[in-house]
């Protein structure tokens, strides 16, 4: 087996979550039996249980407070639309955990100590509605609105609710509302309103700034509300004491964006710092107000819990190291048996300077290997998100097979700043488009990048900017690859799930109808005949947010006029948790690639 499979087939395992009244019940997802899915963990015993068992994986769950109960979400084949789940931890029968509740779209999940839950639902039809399930009663609709908004949190004693919202209308920058469990809250729809406290950057939607729900104080009584804010021009957090409305800023003074959990017993907070495409953590001392440094190597920390006895537990990585669950209190918590994945090699930062300023990439090349290489400008996805010097499989197949691999994080990229990710405005698609350019400009100057060898490669909205970068720029690539893209914006707009509408009509200012020469200017399809290179498209029958329809209009056009092209259609969602279809996707594209550049013949 080459090492590009086995860094796929690899067992491995995420961060485990804990049930607070009872940390010593985990739970996890891993890839163990070749597809994704929920295992339950009693770490008193040791023993390790699968819980979910499905054709197309599963990795949404929650544990209740006291470990009695795993929640997990059941959707279709991938399509995201369906109803939380319940089974004991120690295993038994699924049943509907909130019965009552239609299948929707997740809209956020919080469960209570006396067995209430605050269950969050998006649809076509009613845009968001949040509902309290109490034991044994009908749900009781608490919360209606059209635009997008979501479950926050649940205090302690199961009083207060956390509610992020959208109203004002941008779907990047949401409020904030507190409201009684009892009560309603003032909405469309729900009539009189028991609203605790409200907290608006936005102010009303006139300023782009904003909120978001961390998590409430872990002691009964405490109306101390973790959030993350925008004010100062990155994510930091703040205390908002929902009671007395007072906000208690922290002042972390450290570059990039800061986010932040409460240790268990309320006396700190675990701080997460993204910087630059790394990460970092810090304890955060509230009596002293100090700032302390948890040790961690250089890399990515994804992901990071502190557990009842003060020891952090976090997920780390780079670019060269397979992910491992660590703790600071020495070793690895939780090591997968089996296979390990082969190491890949590090990756080299590079500032570029755009148009917009500069512009971070990361590089990765065969180990040994000189310029000019074939070159592979893998996009990622988001397009609120990052690429970091975290480990992955894909990148590290291509470094194998001969490429040199870039990942940029364009405007519209976390981890920069507000400015540099809030850059996408009307212009969507073509502004990153104008930062991959100068990163390409710069490879080939550079030595690094073979011009004849230009692979412009991404999936979810990379794959949007792949198809996107084929039409407006087809001098500079030699060859697609888009997965799960955006082909034909406004039938996209049309079908896909309504949070992603809500979304499209920030970026773009409208809806389709309102501003058609925005979507037009933003859509592959509009370039579709100016497309020279060949292009590879792979997309997901069941997908809501890059559904299939759109993406056959795109192919239509492709076959009309004889372009060169493929396309695999496979049956899931906006990608796969089966881990040999993911082989097969990189074998077929790595095929693809090196039949029309002459690249990387042997397959393993």
């Amino acid at each position: 087996m080459p090492d590009w499979e086995k860094r796929f087939r690899a067992p491995r395992v995420s961060l485990p979550d804990w049930a607070e009244d009872a940390p010593d019940r985990s739970l996890f997802v891993s890839n163990a039996t070749g597809t994704y899915e929920l295992y339950a963990w009693d770490r008193s015993t040791g023993e390790q249980r699968q819980a979910t068992d499905r054709p197309n994986g599963t990795t949404d769950g929650v544990l209740s407070p006291d470990g009695e109960s795993i929640w997990w979400f059941s959707d279709t084949d991938g399509d995201e639309f369906g109803v939380w789940m319940r089974q004991p931890f120690g295993g038994g029968d699924d049943e509907p955990a909130a019965p009552g509740l239609e299948p929707s779209y997740p809209a956020g999940l919080a469960i209570g100590r006396d067995g209430t839950s605050v269950v969050g639902r998006s649809t076509d039809e009613d845009g968001t509605t949040i509902h309290v399930v109490r034991p044994g009663a009908e749900p009781v609709e608490i919360y209606r609105h059209r635009e997008s908004a979501g479950v926050g949190d649940l205090s302690h004693d199961g009083t207060l609710i956390a509610i992020e919202h959208t109203e004002h209308g941008d779907a990047m920058h949401s409020a904030l509302r507190v409201v009684r469990t009892g009560g309603t809250s003032h909405a469309e729809g729900c009539g009189g309103g028991t609203s605790v406290a409200e907290l608006d950057d936005t102010k009303g939607g006139t300023e782009e700034l904003g909120l978001e729900v961390l998590g409430f104080a872990p002691v009964d009584g405490d109306t101390r509300l973790l959030i993350g804010h925008q004010r100062r021009g990155r994510w930091e957090p703040m205390i908002w004491d929902v009671a007395s409305g007072t906000e208690t800023d922290l002042a972390i003074d450290l570059p990039g964006d800061v986010n932040a959990e409460w240790y268990p017993d309320g006396s700190g907070l675990l701080v997460a710092h993204s910087f630059e495409a790394r990460g970092e953590l810090f304890r955060y001392d509230l009596a002293a107000r100090e700032l302390a440094r948890i040790e961690t190597p250089t890399g990515s920390v994804s992901g990071a819990t502190a557990r009842p006895d003060g020891q952090v537990e976090y997920l780390w990585s780079s670019a060269a190291l397979p992910p491992q669950v660590r703790s600071t209190a020495g070793g690895v918590v939780l090591d997968p048996p089996g296979m390990k994945a082969p190491e890949s090699v590090p990756v080299e930062d590079a500032w570029v300077e755009g148009p917009g300023g500069r512009i971070h990439a990361l590089v990765q090349k065969p180990a040994g290997a000189t310029g000019p290489l074939p070159t592979v400008f893998e996009i990622h996805g988001g397009p609120t998100w990052h690429d970091s010097d975290a480990f992955a499989a894909g990148p590290a197949a291509w470094i194998d097979h001969g490429y040199a691999v870039v990942r940029i994080n364009y405007r519209g990229s976390t981890g920069y700043g507000r400015e540099w990710t809030d850059a996408l405005k009307h212009r969507v698609g073509l502004i990153e488009l104008e930062d991959i350019a100068a990163v390409r400009e710069w490879a080939v100057k550079s030595g690094l990048a073979d011009p004849a060898k230009l692979v412009l490669a991404g999936g979810s909205w990379g794959g949007y900017l792949t198809l996107l970068g084929l039409g407006t720029q087809p001098e500079a690539w030699t060859l697609g690859l888009a997965a799960v893209p955006v082909a034909d914006y406004v039938t996209a707009y049309h079908d896909e799930m309504e949070a992603l509408k809500a979304m499209d009509r920030t970026l773009l200012g409208g809806t389709p109808e309102e501003v058609p020469e925005r979507f037009e200017a933003s859509s592959p399809l509009t370039y579709v005949d100016a497309v020279k290179a060949p292009v590879y498209i792979s997309a997901g029958v069941n997908d809501p947010r890059c559904p299939i329809r759109q993406v056959e209009n795109y192919v239509d056009r492709l076959a009309a006029r004889g372009a060169v092209h493929e396309v695999y259609r496979y049956d899931a969602g906006h990608g796969s948790l089966v881990v040999e279809e993911r082989i097969k996707q990189v074998r077929l594209e790595i095929a693809f690639a090196g039949g029309h550049l002459g690249q990387g013949a042997s397959l393993g």
